[in-house]
């Protein structure tokens, strides 16, 4: 069956002429599925329990169901694993800032980018997560906690360059005036650097923050770390960067997790400033999280400060994000890979 949340506004509209519904019953179905999201047709009151179940028998409307959720007592961060209709499970997260409230999502069933500081890609890639899957996490966490979104990042399981055409309809629906209608300007999609679609999605006309994980200075650390230098260089990936602000005059952020005694010296800051020199754009330092697959170690606090220093002094914008969640399990990807692992064991 369909996925009727993956559905455009005008894409409802021509399914339910399909159907014989009449035309209004459109704008009713499409405000249920994103303005007051639900997670069954049968929530649908305004809907005659006729047209509730033909909906029923032409499109799927699956639940965003919680296999298990950890808040953080520091903080309040929820990181939730969601099972879908298939079995598979993904992660999302909830974080409260004073600015408002971010969520991060998945964009694919783990990964198959192989970044060796990531727990999502241990297991590889299981599949895609539709432009709906998308949309239920936000809506799933919205009516958990009862609170507006106010931020999104695509910082979950996966590489949303990966599944790119998924992740474009995702942005346009959750942009819709139709639906949720946030700005563009409050969400945040992140790549490992695939050139060609970097490039693509600047032509896309998008609002949205555009952000990099580069976690390296020199294409001889970034291949210590992330696979995907094999395939593009950093230079291809400065070059992409530049199109993209070209194209959409939108200052872009670079992720930077710091692990001791790999990217993190004076010299690699310097090398970093000189990359990104003359660049509209800002550096996000990120103390990296460990994973108990891998033994990199976190760079002491006081280190990163003088990293961030250092590259304030060659002039470029740096920031060291806020650690939430740190006494959960709060790196991409650790605790689906928790259950998954519990789940061989009982084996």
């Amino acid at each position: 069956m369909k996925d009727i949340r993956s559905l455009t506004f005008e894409e409802l509209k021509a399914e339910v002429s399909a159907l014989n519904m009449p035309a209004f019953r459109a704008k009713q179905i499409y405000g249920w599925l994103h303005k007051t999201p639900v997670f069954s047709f049968d929530e649908m009151t305004n809907i005659s329990k006729a047209d509730r179940q033909r909906l029923g028998e032409v499109f799927s409307l699956d639940p965003m169901t919680i296999a298990d959720v950890q808040i953080s007592q520091i903080d309040g961060t929820r990181k939730y694993l969601y099972a879908l209709a298939d079995g598979n499970m993904i992660e999302s997260v909830w974080m409260e800032y004073k600015h408002g409230n971010s969520v991060c999502i998945s964009t694919q069933v783990g990964c198959r980018m192989g970044c060796t500081f990531c727990a999502s890609t241990i297991d590889g890639l299981a599949r895609n997560l539709t432009a709906g899957e998308m949309l239920a996490q936000v809506y799933a966490m919205a009516r958990e906690t009862g609170k507006k979104v106010s931020n999104i990042v695509t910082m979950g399981s996966g590489e949303p360059m990966d599944n790119y055409d998924n992740v474009c309809k995702f942005i346009r629906m959750v942009s819709d005036e139709n639906g949720m209608n946030l700005s563009q300007r409050n969400i945040t999609v992140s790549t490992c650097g695939i050139v060609p679609n970097i490039k693509r999605f600047a032509d896309e006309g998008f609002g949205v923050t555009l952000a990099i994980s580069l976690h390296a200075s020199n294409d001889v650390i970034r291949r210590r770390t992330m696979p995907i230098a094999n395939a593009f260089s950093i230079d291809q990936i400065m070059e992409a960067c530049r199109y993209f602000f070209d194209k959409t005059g939108r200052r872009l952020t670079f992720e930077y997790a710091l692990i001791k005694g790999v990217n993190d010296s004076a010299e690699t800051a310097k090398e970093l400033a000189g990359l990104l020199h003359g660049l509209n754009c800002h550096v996000n330092l990120i103390p990296v999280n460990p994973i108990k697959e891998r033994d990199y170690v976190q760079t002491e606090r006081a280190h990163v400060f003088e990293f961030q220093k250092l590259l304030e002094k060659y002039g470029i914008n740096a920031t060291i994000r806020r650690e939430m969640g740190r006494d959960i399990d709060g790196a991409c990807g650790q605790l689906r890979k928790h259950h998954l692992d519990e789940a061989k064991n009982k084996q």
